[in-house]
């Protein structure tokens, strides 16, 4: 196995259940897993349940005779390259700041020396009782990684942060704890080719973290460059095999038929007489305009570009989600950044598809549009459109969605309100991010009111996203003409100045193709 070893602590919590598509993650990016189930974790999941999916035995006690001869919590502790606590329970997280060793999960935490990620998962109120705060800075000041929970609807009833994060979010961050910025051994890494004839269309494999050089700098040392499933550059044919344009007829190979019909041309052909004028005939017949009621000719789009035999995903405008038939959740995008996007980059060759929430909105030049109007109709039609070389997720997607959608209208009821059960929706950027088919850059946004670089970098780092792109919406931004942006990557942030959208658009297009054409 050459993929990270990871030691994981199941902590007893009802969102215990999520650990089994973590390990399904790890095991699919080349990692192995060894787990450690707690007494309380028990009561949720079974220990046969996460040996068959790690395929390895599964630890539960410290009381195991034939482990701990040879003093097995100890070598546990020490085998793996990073220990994941999840979920982190406010009493596994207690125990753990106070140096309490009393099961195996425990006293591995106090016996190992190998860095330690927490992804704790609680109520609402115990998350933000001042004792968890506490135990919390304890751990992140003696070196635990401790990620903030998802803010949500709880299984208890109640709102706000407390949930566990996502599986693809927790991978994400385990990844960026083990300083992995490419994807690991056995990561889907789409080849951008190996050939040095094919110029722009193979500019040769990049980084996931590389972008322009003149913004955003070299990559690291270290980075693997990202590969094929296979593991190998995908074969190309031969460079002279190869179109060089759209399919041209060639010149002088037509050859004219006989005529046959002797009144459709006015004449016969061969020794007989020349066919005879048509004199003034036609000289009073109208002449018809064909072009009549013809709407002006798009612009042609350049053959030729830096995004030329790319193909590029990107989402756009809000989601709606039904409450009723005649009421629905939704917020303020308008869709024109995402759509001034998917016009820039068809103008620089690039193959678009661009998946639409409900907009009133022309369909750029050059660009195939699927309109969606709830999240799940959003996600699906996204994973449809791959494989993409890479994925510019603008959209505004709704977090939420009520469970069930009324078959007709909500009436009111004297002054109490309906009550409005909610479920969170799939999370489109993070899924795309660690897709078997994983498009070479993930471009993600975020629409921020405060701190914004700040929301911004932690966006990225769970999300596993390449770059965020920022934005403060707390003017008139959505449904504006004007946009002002961070673009946040591995290397640093790129700030640039209020212009109008297509400008902004251009700017992202013009370093997508630095990025994609990157070696």
């Amino acid at each position: 196995m050459t993929g990270p070893r990871i030691l994981l602590i199941v902590g007893g919590g009802i969102a215990a259940y999520k650990s089994c598509e973590l390990i399904r993650l790890i095991r699919k990016g080349g990692g192995e897993v060894t787990c450690v189930l707690t007494e309380g974790g028990a009561k949720f999941i079974t220990a046969m349940t996460l040996a068959a999916l790690s395929e390895n035995p599964v630890h539960t006690t410290l009381w195991d005779l034939t482990s701990e001869i040879e003093m097995g919590h100890i070598q546990l502790s020490r085998s793996a390259d990073l220990v994941v606590v999840c979920p982190a329970t406010a009493d596994l997280m207690a125990r753990m700041a106070h140096g309490i060793a009393d099961d195996m999960a425990t006293t591995l935490l106090l016996a190992t020396d190998k860095p330690v990620l927490a992804v704790p998962a609680m109520n609402v109120r115990m998350w933000e009782h001042a004792a968890t705060q506490a135990n919390v800075r304890t751990l992140i000041e003696r070196g635990v990684t401790v990620l903030d929970p998802d803010e949500g609807a709880m299984a208890c009833g109640e709102y706000g942060p407390g949930r566990l994060p996502e599986p693809p979010a927790i991978w994400a961050a385990i990844r960026a704890a083990l300083g992995h910025e490419a994807p690991l051994a056995g990561e889907a890494g789409p080849d951008l080719g190996a050939s040095d004839d094919l110029g722009g269309l193979n500019a040769g494999l990049i980084h996931r973290t590389t972008v322009s050089d003149a913004v955003f700098g070299k990559a690291g040392e270290g980075e693997a460059p990202l590969v094929s499933p296979e593991g190998a550059a995908a074969e190309i044919p031969p460079a002279d095999l190869l179109p060089s344009g759209p399919p041209l007829s060639q010149k002088g190979m037509a050859k004219a038929a006989p005529p046959t019909d002797a009144q459709a041309i006015n004449h016969l052909v061969g020794d007989t007489a020349p066919p005879e004028p048509a004199g003034d005939m036609l000289a009073d017949l109208p002449v018809a305009d064909l072009l009549t009621g013809q709407g002006d000719f798009e612009p042609a789009l350049p053959i030729d570009g830096p995004l030329t035999g790319r193909h590029v995903l990107i989402t756009a405008g809000p989601t709606h989600e039904p409450i009723d038939p005649v009421r629905y959740i939704a917020n303020r995008s308008s869709g024109k950044q995402g759509f001034a996007i998917a016009g820039a980059v068809a103008a620089l060759g690039a193959r678009v598809t661009l998946v639409a929430g409900p907009v009133h909105l022309p369909t750029p030049p050059g660009v195939d549009r699927v309109n969606v109007e709830t999240a799940r109709d959003m996600a699906e039609a996204v994973k449809r459109a791959l494989p993409a070389d890479c994925a510019v997720m603008v959209a505004a997607v709704a977090d939420w969605r009520t469970v069930d959608v009324a078959a007709e209208k909500m009436k009111k009821r004297g002054s109490a309100p309906p009550a409005l059960l909610l479920t969170e929706n799939p999370d489109i950027l993070a899924t795309v991010s660690v897709s078997d088919k994983r498009p070479k850059l993930v471009v993600g946004f975020a629409a921020e009111t405060e701190k914004v670089i700040e929301h911004a970098t932690e966006k990225r780092r769970r999300k596993g996203a390449d770059w965020i792109v920022a934005n403060d919406v707390s003017g008139d931004v959505m449904g504006g003409e004007v946009n002002a942006v961070h673009i946040v990557t591995g290397a640093g942030v790129e700030s640039l100045p209020e212009m109008p959208k297509d400008q902004v658009a251009m700017a992202l297009a013009e370093r997508i193709a630095d990025a994609l054409a990157a070696k």
